[in-house]
Order: structure tokens, then C-alpha cells, then sequence
């Protein structure tokens, strides 16, 4: 028998003398597979005693102010024998009652990696910190960043709409139509007002790291891997255009005085700071007075030594007043514009005006220099991303690329893929001999397929082409499934989905309607199959940097600058050298790079071919699936006491040996008083 010691912080909980504790671990289970590491007991009591009660400040009298929280979980330490074996939660799930008495205490430990879950809840990637990748919005930055090279960026803008179409026609000279062929005299093209900005996933995962304390190891996540490093998330929170005001966040413009005052405010050290001085006169309050010559949506902004001090409603009247009560006769003030339109803005002047406890009250107007708000918007990257709960966005991770992940003692979080966690964390040579602790009364052998099909897919593959694909082909764009025949004869079972909540589009490769030769532009869509704006799932992409080419010559696309009131488009520009194309592939070329995020091995979009054929499914699940596919794997459940040598050091990424067969560790409970452990197994194949 073993004695189980569990600390909440460094406080010992007592045990009732005959309660057992037992532990479930698993890394990967073949009846589920889009689990990850997780460890867990089932729920257990402790007795209501005296170092108890205290530790849970009497749970079961809800009279108490600022008594335990039950809601959250809190830190504890499992030990056995006095020797460390587990860091993780424990979770109060109730008190049992006798006689109307406490008895006992009902709670769950978890394992660490659980505590992602707590630690993330229910928060958003819009609350992630991000704003430092913020940029300009105008059509002359959109441009720039549509040429910018992602490998020497975080933000870019890749040839995606969210509205208009695209095509290519080198003989059409039509205006105000989506035809990339640049001409200077011909007012067509891609608005740059139909395209959005994209962020490296990578910097999604560091914001996750910095807002939640968390460190990944490095193992996956690292800029070398380029399946992982060069995946952007296409900023697309709502359908339609970035302009509509709820979308772009308030510009703020201060204002500064025009020089000094009498009596009333002295300028301090920084330009549009005041302060206000009592002179020959108490000021009881001040009012800001403002007027302008437009009604375009406002607000007003007072700062106090820094600080945000008032902040007015959004304003769209041409004059107004603000009153400043009981005013700090040591504090400076500043004032400030906050704006969000694509108009100018003019501010011709706000007055301060004091009022003394004496009758007639005094009375000074300050001038303000004309104001100009600057026609520049700013796309921020909080306010863009799409609006998923950072817990499925890490999910829809995990399930891309088949990782796991387990909390090491140092607290990093290890995440990898599932094969590297069984190849890199133990050598297959190294493995446990339990033979002596096996249970030989009794054992069992199951197979190890509970399923007949698994399939692999994205959760929205709604946008127009991948929607025509699934038209024409019959099958979800990029889904796989995969399953086995015998003698002709679909093997038994459920059938089983994996996906990743993400969307998926099909892009396009375009080619010049006039002469029917290919370009080498190729570009996403997103609407739907009515050719509608659409909003989707969250995208991820590859964007390829690639030479805009009509056939074999370097070529420039059209990019619509500006436009009429009418919305009729005004002025174009050329884009010329390499733009960001979209892509599913890590390259457009084999040679570079097969790989993609298609979990099928499509033909792909750009060369039409076959090579690229490093899938998610074949580089990522394809090992673990076809091995349990295999008409050999089975599980083998037995019973092993063992001992502490080995509960203390095993890892699920060890093997262990029976009778000179090796097994993989599919899942493992153990009873941590008696060692007692239930062990499922899948035998090497």
C-alpha cells in the first residue's frame, strides 16, 4: 500500500483512511482521436476536517463573505510516498452532508494541461494583445502591403475579395469592372477597398503565450517550420467592407490652443496641455465650447495629467458644450478629437468659460488654429480578426496538424505532433518491462477499429469555388476519408469526423480571357455560391509571393485607388513584380514544397497537377490511422500493480513490454493507494 499526500499551495489535505484516489492518463485515444493529453481522477471525498474546513473556508455555509470559490480551479500537488508525481488542479465539485453536518468533500484533480481550458475560458481573439501590428488603412498602404514580401512581415494583404470578382481580359478596355489587366487610360481593376489584411498565425500563438503567461515549447511552434510559420489568418470579422463604421476603430487628433491666455489657463511644458490658475478669480467651472462645420460622427476627449477624463457620446451636431466641474487647480488638461470617417474634419474653435461665485461670472473664449482631421484610417488588428474563441482556434490547431501536448516540470507547455511526441520523447529501443506486475488471472484483447470511416475536414467550405467543387465532384473540398475495404466489403463501425473549425477556400488561377494563355495570378473569393459577400469560418492561407506574369511576360494588375461620389471608380495605379497570392500549398512550385493544408490530396489550384502531395493527412495522421487500421493491431487490457519506479517515471511516450511483445500506452488508471493500474494497450505492428 501507498500513502497519497495532496497540497493545495503548501497546505496538506487530510484523507479518509480508506479512500482510494485512482488517475486516468491518456496521450492519445483510439476511440477518440482528436483528443489530447489530458490526466484526470475521478471525483473522490475527503473528510470534513478541521484542515479541510479551512482549506475550503467552510464551503457548505454559503453565509460566509469571501468564502471558497468552487467556480475555478486551484493549484495542488499530488505526491506518493512523499515523492513528487503530479502538478495540476483540484476542482471542488460539493460537500455530503450528515445530520446536517458536513462529512466530506467532494473533488477532482487535473491534470496541468487541462488548465489551458481555465486559464482561456471563454475569451476571444479580438482580446488578444495584437493592436501592435495595427496599420494604416488607405488605399496607398493596402497597396504596399499587397507587394509586401511575407517573409520580411507579420501583416500583408493577400489577393483576396470580399465582394468583387476578378478576371483578366488584355483586349477590354471597359471601365468600373473587376478586370486585372492594367491600362492607365482605363478605370478598372481590384478595388483596394475589397481587400483585407492577414496576420501571421505564429504571432496569434506568441499573443496567446504573453496575455495567459503560457510558454510553448518549441518543438512545433517555431519559425523553421515552415507548415506552421508561414500561415496567415485572413482578417475578416464581418462581411463586406472595412469601411462601415462599426468595423474601423476612432482615430484621435489632439488639438492645441493658438498661444497663451489671460488669467485663465497657463500652457504647461507639453504642446496642448492647460492648466487652470485661480488668478484674481475662483473658477467654479469650466465649459468647452466647440463648433464646426460638418455633422460627421465625433467624439470629444479631456485628458487629466494623461489620464482619459471625460469622453463624450458620439456627436454628430455641429456645436455643443462640455462642462468641467470642481476642477484640479494642479492638473493639465488636454483635449482631443476622436474620429472614424473618410471625411475631413475642420475644428474652428472651443472656448473656456469660467464662472465666478460674484455676479457678473467671467467670461474668456480661446481660439483654436483650423484643425484638419487626417483622412487616415486605422485597421486594427483586435477589431479585424475573426470573432473565434481563442480556446477553438488553438483546437483547430491541434486537429490540422495532429499535435498533443503535456505540461513539462518547468511549466513550458510541450506541443508537437503525435508521431514526433512517440519518436523524439523516448527511443523505441528504451521500454518497461511490467511482465512481473501483470495480473496473468486475467486479461483481455479487443480490436482496436471502432470505426469504419474517418473523415477529415474544415468546418465551412462554403465560399463559391470550393462550394462549385463539392457541386461537381461530389465530396467537400480538401476532405478526406479514409477507411478499408475487405473482399470488397467495407470494414464494420461508426463513422468518425474530425475538423478543424476553420474555413477553406478554393482558390483560383486566372487566365487572360483575350488570348486564352494562363497568368500567373491566382486569387480567393469570398461569397458564396450566389455570389454574395459571405463571412464564414476563419481563414488560414499560404500566401505565395509570386511575379505577375500574362503567359511568360511580366505584367502589372490593376489596383483602384479612388473614386467618384457615385462610387464609380476614379483613379487607378499599376502593381507590378511579385503580389501575394493565396494559396493551400507552401508554394506554387513542388520542387520548393509539397506540402499544403488540404487533408485530400487535391490537384492543385495553380499548376493543375498532382505532385503536391504532402497533405495534412498523409504527413500528420496517416501513420497513426493506417496502424490502427491494421487487421493485426488489437487492444490488450490488463491489470498491473505497479511499482513506485515506474508510476513515478513512465511517460505515455514510453513502451511497455509483456512477456517480450512491446505495447504502446493507450490509456492508464491507476489506484495511487494500492498501485493497482488498468492498462490499455495497442501492440507494436
Amino acid at each position: 500500500m501507498q500513502s497519497i499526500q495532496l497540497y493545495i499551495g503548501e497546505q496538506r489535505l487530510d484523507f479518509f483512511k480508506d479512500e482510494s484516489v485512482s488517475i486516468t492518463q491518456t496521450i492519445q485515444d483510439v476511440k477518440d482521436i482528436k483528443k489530447v493529453f489530458t490526466e484526470f481522477t475521478k471525483t473522490f471525498t475527503i473528510p470534513a476536517s478541521k484542515k479541510n474546513n479551512k482549506v475550503f473556508k467552510h464551503y457548505y455555509n454559503f453565509d460566509i463573505d469571501g468564502g471558497f470559490d468552487a467556480r475555478i480551479k486551484v493549484d495542488a500537488t499530488l505526491e506518493l510516498n512523499n515523492l513528487p508525481f503530479k502538478n495540476g488542479k483540484v476542482k471542488l465539485e460539493g460537500v455530503d452532508l450528515r445530520n446536517r453536518r458536513p462529512y466530506a468533500y467532494r473533488i477532482t484533480f487535473y491534470g496541468n494541461t487541462v488548465n489551458l481550458k481555465d486559464l482561456i475560458g471563454e475569451d476571444k481573439l479580438g482580446e488578444l494583445p495584437l493592436s501592435n501590428y495595427n496599420e494604416e488603412y488607405s488605399a496607398g498602404n493596402v497597396r504596399t502591403l499587397l507587394k509586401q514580401n511575407p517573409a520580411n512581415a507579420d501583416v500583408i494583404v493577400p489577393l483576396i475579395t470580399h465582394t468583387q470578382p476578378l478576371y483578366y481580359d488584355g483586349g477590354d478596355n471597359d471601365h468600373d469592372t473587376g478586370n486585372l489587366y492594367y491600362n492607365s487610360g482605363n478605370k478598372h481593376g481590384v478595388k483596394w477597398t475589397d481587400l483585407k489584411m492577414a496576420l501571421r498565425v505564429h504571432r496569434i500563438v506568441q499573443a496567446i503565450e504573453q496575455k495567459y503567461g503560457i510558454t510553448f515549447s518549441t518543438d512545433f511552434f517555431n519559425d523553421t517550420n515552415e507548415r506552421y510559420y508561414n500561415l496567415f489568418m485572413w482578417l475578416h470579422r464581418k462581411k463586406g467592407v472595412v469601411a462601415n463604421p462599426e468595423q474601423v476603430i476612432w482615430v484621435e487628433t489632439p488639438i492645441t490652443p493658438d498661444g497663451d491666455s489671460q488669467g485663465l489657463y497657463t500652457l504647461g511644458d507639453e504642446a496642448g496641455t492647460f492648466g487652470f490658475y485661480p488668478d484674481d478669480y475662483y473658477y467654479s467651472s469650466v465649459r468647452y465650447y466647440w463648433a464646426r462645420n460638418n455633422t460627421d460622427p465625433i467624439q470629444i476627449v479631456v485628458y487629466k495629467n494623461g489620464v482619459q477624463h471625460y469622453q463624450s457620446v458620439t456627436l454628430t451636431n455641429a456645436t455643443g458644450f462640455y462642462s468641467l466641474t470642481n476642477q484640479d487647480l494642479s492638473a493639465e488638461y488636454s483635449i482631443a478629437i476622436r474620429h472614424r470617417t473618410m471625411t475631413t474634419l475642420s475644428i474652428s474653435e472651443i472656448r473656456l468659460t469660467a464662472n465666478e461665485s460674484l455676479v457678473p461670472p467671467f467670461t474668456e473664449t480661446i481660439t483654436f488654429a483650423p484643425l484638419t482631421l487626417l483622412d487616415v484610417k486605422e485597421f486594427s488588428i483586435p477589431q479585424q480578426i475573426p470573432e473565434q474563441k481563442t480556446i477553438d482556434f488553438l483546437t483547430g490547431l491541434f486537429k490540422m496538424f495532429n499535435l498533443t501536448t503535456y505540461v513539462l516540470d518547468d511549466g513550458t507547455v510541450y506541443v508537437d505532433t503525435l508521431d514526433n511526441f512517440y519518436t523524439n520523447q523516448r527511443s523505441i529501443t528504451d521500454a518497461y518491462d511490467i511482465s512481473q506486475y501483470v495480473d496473468v488471472s486475467k486479461s483481455q484483447v479487443d480490436a482496436a477499429l471502432p470505426y469504419r470511416r474517418i473523415n477529415f475536414k474544415y468546418k465551412d467550405t462554403d465560399t463559391f469555388f470550393a462550394a462549385f467543387h463539392e457541386m461537381q465532384f461530389g465530396k467537400e473540398w480538401g476532405e478526406e476519408s479514409y477507411t478499408q475495404k475487405v473482399d470488397n466489403r467495407y470494414v464494420d463501425g461508426e463513422r468518425y469526423n474530425v475538423e478543424a473549425p476553420f474555413g477553406h477556400m478554393k482558390y483560383e488561377r486566372i487566365y487572360d480571357i483575350n488570348d486564352e494563355s494562363q497568368t500567373t495570378i491566382q486569387w480567393g473569393w469570398s461569397v458564396d455560391d450566389n455570389q454574395e459577400a459571405y463571412l464564414g469560418q476563419p481563414l488560414l492561407f499560404y500566401p505565395v509571393y509570386r511575379q505577375i506574369e500574362d503567359g511568360t511576360t511580366s505584367e502589372q494588375i490593376s489596383i483602384i485607388v479612388e473614386f467618384n461620389s457615385d462610387g464609380t471608380m476614379k483613379q487607378n495605379q499599376d502593381v507590378s513584380g511579385r503580389i501575394n497570392m493565396p494559396s493551400n500549398s507552401v508554394s506554387f512550385d513542388p520542387a520548393v514544397s509539397k506540402a499544403n493544408i488540404n487533408f485530400y490530396h487535391e490537384n492543385n489550384e495553380f499548376t493543375g497537377g498532382t505532385a503536391f502531395d504532402e497533405t495534412l493527412f498523409k504527413t500528420y495522421y496517416e501513420t497513426y490511422i493506417v496502424n490502427v487500421f491494421n487487421p493485426k493491431r488489437r487492444i490488450t487490457r490488463v491489470t498491473a500493480y505497479l511499482p513506485l519506479k515506474i508510476l513515478l517515471n513512465f511517460t505515455l511516450a514510453d513502451r511497455f513490454d509483456i512477456n517480450g511483445r512491446r505495447y504502446l500506452i493507450n490509456k492508464i488508471t491507476t489506484n495511487l493507494k494500492t498501485g493497482e493500474s488498468k492498462i490499455e494497450l495497442l501492440n507494436e505492428v
